[in-house]
C-alpha cells in the first residue's frame, strides 16, 4: 500500500476516534449536568448556580438546601420575626459567612432586642426572575414575615433572566462550553487554581484581587451601558426587571408579608477613579454628557415607590464612606468585609428604626 494511502487511513482512524471521544464526552457532560446542575453549562433553572449542599465556603459549611446559611426549620418558632433574603452573589457574598451583611443584619437585630431570624437564600449568578422563582418555590413555605430583595444595579437589569440575549453558539455544546470555561479560568483570574496551595482556598484575603485588571475593566465598561441616558434597550430591561419586583410585591401582599428592596450600587458608581477609567474608554464613541451614574437608581426608586415597596438606597452612604474607605474587594465587583458591614448598618437603620431607637433609650444590656 502506498505511503500516502497508509497516512490517509491513519488520519481517518484518528478522526473517527476523536469524534467518538467528543460524542461520549458530550453525552457524559449532559448526563452530569442533568443530575447535578452547574453554572458551567447553560440552563434556565436557578439550581445550576446553587451551592452544593454540605460543601464548604472557607470554613463555613453550606446547609442542606444549598444556601450559605445555617440549617433552618421550615416551621417558624413562635415569636420569631423571619426575614427571607433574596439576591445574587451579593447576598451569597464572597466574604466568609460571619461577615455577610445578612448575617450581620440578624446579629444587629438580635443585639437590639428583636427576636429576628434572617434566612439567606441568595444564589450567585441569578437575577430578578430567579428571585421570584425562589420565593414561590421555596420561600413562601417558610412563613416569612418579611422578604428582603437585594437588587444589584450593576447587572440585575441586564441579567440573562431579564435581558434574554442571543445564546452563543458554543453554549449549545456542553463539551465546547466546558472548554470555554477552562479558557476563562486560565485567562481572567488573578491566580489560577492549579498553582494555588490548599491553604489559599481555605482562607479569605480581603485585599487580594480576584480578576486580572483587563477583565475587570471590561466587565465594568460593559455594565456601564445602563447609565446611558435615553437608552431604549435599558428602558426595556428596566420595565421587565421592575415587573418581576412587582410580582414579588403582589405575592407578598397576598400572603401578608412585608417586602423591601435594597438597591446595591455598582462599584463604578462609588469608586470615582474606576468611573474615570471607564469613561476614558466610553467617551471614544459617546459624549460624557450621555451618561448619568445615578439614573437607574432614581428610576427604580420612583417605580418602587409607585408600587408601595419599601426601598433602601445604599448609593449615598457608599459614596460618602467609599471616598476614604475601600468597600469593594480589589478587581472583583463585590463588597469586601467593610462593604458588608456598612450595608448591614444602613439596612437596619432604614427598615428597623424602631428597634434602633428602643435600644438607644433602653438601659438594659443588649441580648444576643
Amino acid at each position: 500500500m502506498p505511503r500516502w494511502k497508509r497516512a490517509l487511513k491513519i488520519l481517518r482512524q484518528t478522526l473517527v476516534i476523536i469524534l467518538i471521544t467528543a460524542a461520549l464526552a458530550e453525552v457524559s457532560f449532559r448526563i452530569y449536568a442533568r443530575i447535578n446542575p452547574t453554572f458551567i453549562f447553560y440552563g434556565n433553572s436557578y439550581n445550576r448556580y446553587r451551592a452544593k449542599p454540605h460543601s464548604y465556603d472557607y470554613d463555613f459549611q453550606i446547609n442542606s438546601k444549598g444556601f450559605k446559611d445555617v440549617e433552618f426549620s421550615a416551621q417558624k418558632q413562635p415569636g420569631v420575626f423571619r426575614i427571607l433574603g433574596l439576591g445574587d452573589s451579593f447576598a451569597y457574598a464572597i466574604v466568609p459567612y460571619q461577615h455577610n451583611y445578612l448575617t450581620l443584619l440578624e446579629d444587629g437585630l438580635k443585639a437590639d432586642g428583636r427576636n429576628a431570624e434572617v434566612i439567606n437564600m441568595g444564589i450567585g449568578g441569578t437575577g430578578p426572575r430567579d428571585y421570584l422563582s425562589v420565593l414561590v418555590k421555596e420561600g413562601l413555605e417558610l412563613s416569612p414575615d418579611m422578604v428582603l430583595v437585594s437588587f444589584f444595579i450593576g447587572n440585575d437589569f441586564t441579567d440573562p433572566s431579564v435581558e434574554r440575549p442571543e445564546t452563543d453558539l458554543y453554549s449549545y455544546s456542553y463539551l465546547a462550553t466546558f472548554a470555554k470555561y477552562l479558557i476563562n479560568v486560565g485567562t481572567k483570574y488573578s491566580e489560577q487554581p492549579n498553582t494555588a496551595t490548599p491553604t489559599d482556598f481555605e482562607q479569605y484575603y480581603d485585599d487580594k484581587p480576584t480578576f486580572v485588571d483587563d477583565h475587570f475593566l471590561k466587565l465594568e465598561i460593559g455594565r456601564s451601558e445602563i447609565f446611558k441616558k435615553e437608552s431604549e434597550l435599558f428602558q426595556r430591561q428596566f420595565t421587565e426587571a421592575a415587573g418581576y419586583l412587582k410580582q414579588i410585591k403582589d405575592i407578598c401582599d397576598a400572603h401578608g408579608v412585608r417586602v423591601a428592596v435594597v438597591l446595591i450600587p455598582d462599584e463604578v458608581q462609588v469608586n470615582k477613579a474606576l468611573q474615570s477609567r471607564v469613561m476614558q474608554i466610553k467617551t471614544f464613541t459617546v459624549s460624557a454628557d450621555s451618561f448619568d451614574f445615578t439614573l437607574p437608581n432614581r428610576m427604580l426608586r420612583d417605580r418602587l415607590k409607585e408600587l408601595d415597596i419599601e426601598v433602601v438606597e445604599l448609593l449615598d452612604d457608599f459614596t460618602a464612606v467609599g471616598a476614604d474607605t475601600a468597600l469593594y474587594k480589589p478587581l472583583d465587583t463585590h463588597w469586601n468585609i467593610a462593604g458588608n458591614k456598612l450595608a448591614a448598618d444602613v439596612i437596619q437603620k432604614a427598615l428597623f428604626r424602631d428597634t434602633a431607637k428602643r435600644a438607644v433609650n433602653s438601659s438594659a444590656p443588649a441580648q444576643r
